[in-house]
């Protein structure tokens, strides 16, 4: 099979802590061989760079998530700044908006949102963006700072907001969530979609696989949403993993696989 890319996994998480290294290890044999390691919050940065510098395959992005919004300050956008002109970043990232857990402040979300998409455009660097219940604030957001790209990761919007997606420039981020019989629309748009936008992820340790309902995900299952994604599409599961490998590469400024 070809080598596949997580383009979302939190390896960095807690939740590994314990056996981080036969995770990333897993995920090798299964051929997952490299994982797009997006950072949360100021406060996680360190962690992220050294256990990226430390294991090859894994690329860092940097970003403040809105769901950590309690815990970032005006100044963590400057400090922001300084990590992707000194590191080795691929993204800005994570990022977004988040309509759906009650109390975050909205007009403070998108001021966060609005300064880090600035950042990527005067950095030349792709965003992964997060976007639940926000579609279309999202998109204006986009509009709004202009000549950007990225991937809306974890994608579970109608097939008009995907379409509005595309015609900016942005991937769709496909998951986990791809694996459940009862997600129709998402199978349908997944079947559909054109497939030079679409990136596989595992948001490792969320959103875990219907076969592993209550788990722990992991990038090792990625390989799983490779098989769904293939089914859904008739298509063969190594023209979908290079694919979606090939446009990884292209986002992200990955050189290509041997």
């Amino acid at each position: 099979m070809i080598a596949l890319i997580d383009s979302h996994s939190h390896i960095d998480a807690a939740e590994f802590d314990a056996d981080r290294d036969a995770v990333i290890g897993r995920a090798r044999s299964a051929g997952v061989a490299r994982q797009i390691v997006p950072a949360v919050a100021l406060d996680s940065f360190a962690k992220l760079r050294d256990l990226c510098r430390r294991e090859s395959g894994l690329f860092p992005a940097y970003g403040l998530h809105p769901m950590y919004l309690a815990g970032h300050r005006p100044e963590h956008v400057d400090a922001l700044a300084a990590w992707l002109s000194r590191e080795r970043a691929v993204a800005v990232g994570e990022c977004g908006l988040d309509y759906y857990v009650e109390g975050l402040d909205r007009e403070a979300q998108r001021m966060y949102l609005d300064r880090q998409l600035a950042l990527a455009r005067e950095l030349g660097l792709p965003v992964i963006l997060h976007a639940r219940r926000a579609y279309d604030d999202v998109a204006a957001a986009i509009r709004r700072v202009g000549g950007l790209r990225g991937v809306v990761h974890s994608f579970s919007g109608s097939e008009e907001q995907a379409r509005q997606l595309w015609k900016l420039g942005f991937c769709l981020g496909i998951g986990g969530p791809v694996t459940y019989e009862r997600a129709a629309r998402l199978r349908m748009l997944v079947a559909r979609m054109p497939v030079e936008f679409l990136l596989l992820e595992t948001d490792s340790p969320d959103q875990p696989l219907a076969g592993h309902r209550g788990a722990r995900n992991e990038p090792a299952f990625l390989v799983e949403v490779l098989r769904t994604i293939a089914m859904l599409r008739d298509e063969e599961p190594d023209a979908i993993a290079a694919a979606t490998s090939r446009n990884a590469e292209a986002l992200f400024g990955l050189d290509p696989a041997a």
